[in-house]
């Protein structure tokens, strides 16, 4: 026999009470008053994902395993949609098609954080090629995902990204070699004027003004700064390479991100000599 889901109604006048409920009390002649109460914290926003494939298959697999994740979801299929979704409702997050009719993913990319600043973008390659990805890196996505994906994977970069555009409660404005960062207000200078930094490359910076002086391998930068335990280095390269394009006064010849042969790299806010050294 099938039960029942429903909810049982409210008793109310010309209503019964529902079976087996206790009758409910008369409210008292003078009710006590009340105190000083706290404000009830207000709920936190769901982030909000622009979704952007001409693929209405990916599209609607992406938009339902992002919507079962808690996410609030926009879709578009072609450039000029995203960039008018965008504009209308600022998104928290992008994934974003490399390959769409038209305008493709790096000029979308391009144009969105030239007009709503920097959005965290993940872009969607259709094929393994490590020219597509180093492409959509340098123009500042802050992850990829290679056709065929798994949606679960997908959804675990997606809170990867978001996690880390969370202030870090952890620390205040950090500063060397000229070079500020402000956490909470994501925020970095060099010299007085702000530096337009994507998502990873200011995670990259704050992590190197944290840790002055010490080697990290790019696997230790994948797993510190991005969050992966596994991955292609080749993302950690470009980045480093994108950084030190707005950080150092001759990125030719790096003089804070130094190159260290057989371990990767290291911040050193002291090193006045680049000159001696070969990257």
């Amino acid at each position: 026999m099938q039960q029942s889901h429903e909810r049982p109604e409210p008793a109310g006048p010309g209503r019964p009470a529902h079976a087996g409920a206790a009758p409910a009390r008369p409210a008292p002649a003078h009710p006590a008053p009340a105190g000083p109460t706290s404000p009830a914290p207000a709920p936190s926003r769901p982030a909000r994902i622009l979704v952007v494939d001409d693929d209405p298959t990916v599209a609607e697999v992406v938009t339902g395993y992002l919507d079962r994740a808690g996410y609030v979801v926009d879709r578009a299929g072609d450039g000029p949609a995203a960039l008018a979704r965008a504009a209308g409702h600022r998104p928290d997050l992008v994934v974003l098609d490399l390959m769409l009719p038209g305008m493709d993913g790096l000029e979308v990319c391009r144009r969105m954080r030239a007009d709503s600043g920097p959005v965290p973008v993940i872009m969607l390659t259709a094929r393994g090629d490590e020219d597509d990805r180093i492409l959509g890196l340098e123009v500042g996505a802050d992850d990829y995902v290679t056709k065929p994906f798994s949606p679960r994977e997908l959804v675990l970069r997606v809170e990867s990204v978001l996690r880390r555009t969370r202030p870090r409660a952890d620390t205040g404005p950090l500063g060397a070699a000229g070079l500020t960062i402000d956490p909470a207000a994501r925020r970095a200078t060099k010299n007085g004027t702000e530096l337009a930094l994507t998502l990873r490359e200011f995670d990259l910076l704050a992590f190197f003004l944290r840790h002055p002086g010490r080697a990290f391998g790019r696997e230790d930068l994948m797993r510190e700064v991005w969050g992966w335990d596994f991955g292609d280095l080749s993302t950690v390269t470009v980045h480093v390479r994108r950084l030190r394009g707005k950080v150092e006064d001759d990125p030719a010849r790096p003089r804070l991100i130094q190159t260290v042969w057989g371990v990767g790299y290291r911040f050193d806010p002291s090193a006045t000599d680049p000159a001696e050294r070969e990257v």
